[in-house]
């Protein structure tokens, strides 16, 4: 794999220790990839650490913290075809990267490898995995795994292009389920997201609770639907977190950060198109069907 074809992504916000040990690991990779951290205003000593300890990491500082919109950046910055996302707490398994940029260099259609998740210290499997490798969606000819229409955020490798041409992730939902919109927006631009279970990422969680992770995972899926699904599906989807608003304190919280932020999801509403639609609305059937 040619050094400059494939850029690793890394958006951090305070976590120095983590980070210099993730890039640890990425610099042991066989593939030797380009690595662009960017730094969401870190407090912590974060830029220091990189000048100091990684010399050879490209860094790129930005004035304030733009959650997930870093990666936005990140992509914006890197020079090679494809771009590999690592969070501060994850890195690829020797040969994955090199195995993604082989399948996206033999089939111009892929725009995105969701890739199989390992989670640290004990490799147990993340659960999405399961979801991925048994996608209904139809996979076309010739590639490893099932189309899927989601990934998880530091287990993914873009066709660069692909990622600019959707317009990266999503503004209005700055960092929690942001994949899900990203992933819609790929398929409607006509782009297959396609799994690969031997493109293997690590991820090492931190253990403790994630306070408020809740809240903007259920308002960020609510946006979601206002931004891309049928109307009657984005009032649903709003009526079923009010009723669950009643008794949780996170959905409620999810609730009241979700009504001032409709009018500018109306706005930049652009609904997908049918055959995207149905493809989303079969995969909600096959694993909920009473919805």
């Amino acid at each position: 794999m040619p050094d400059s074809a494939l850029t690793v992504v890394i958006a951090t916000r305070d976590r120095c220790d983590r980070l210099a040990g993730t890039l640890r690991r990425l610099g042991e990779l066989p593939e030797n990839p380009l690595i662009l951290v960017v730094d969401n205003a870190s407090t912590d000593g974060t830029r220091r650490m990189l000048a100091e300890r990684f010399p050879t990491v490209w860094t790129l500082g930005l004035p304030a913290n733009r959650g997930a919109l870093a990666r936005n950046e990140g992509v914006a910055a890197a020079p090679g075809p494809y771009v590999a996302f690592s969070d501060d707490d994850s890195w690829w398994e020797p040969g994955s990267l090199a195995r993604a940029v082989e399948l996206l260099d033999a089939d111009p259609r892929v725009g995105l490898v969701a890739a199989h998740t390992r989670v640290a210290p004990d490799g147990a499997p993340d659960p999405l995995n399961e979801l991925l490798a048994g996608s209904p969606l139809p996979g076309l000819a010739g590639l490893p795994g099932p189309s899927v229409l989601g990934f998880l955020g530091c287990a993914a490798v873009v066709r660069r292009s692909a990622f600019l041409a959707a317009g990266g992730f999503h503004p209005l939902l700055f960092f929690g389920a942001e994949e899900t919109l990203l992933a819609y927006d790929l398929a409607a631009a006509g782009w297959v997201l396609c799994h690969d279970p031997r493109v293997v990422a690590v991820h090492g969680p931190d253990p403790g609770p994630r306070p408020g992770r809740a809240t903007v995972i259920h308002r960020n899926e609510a946006l979601t639907a206002w931004l891309r699904r049928p109307l009657p599906v984005a009032l649903a989807h709003t009526c079923r977190l009010a009723r669950l608003a009643l008794g949780d304190g996170e959905a409620r919280r999810a609730l009241g950060q979700l009504l001032p932020r409709l009018p500018a999801a109306l706005v930049a509403r652009r609904p997908l198109p049918a055959a995207v639609e149905a493809a989303v609305r079969h995969l909600e059937l096959t694993r909920d069907p009473t919805r």
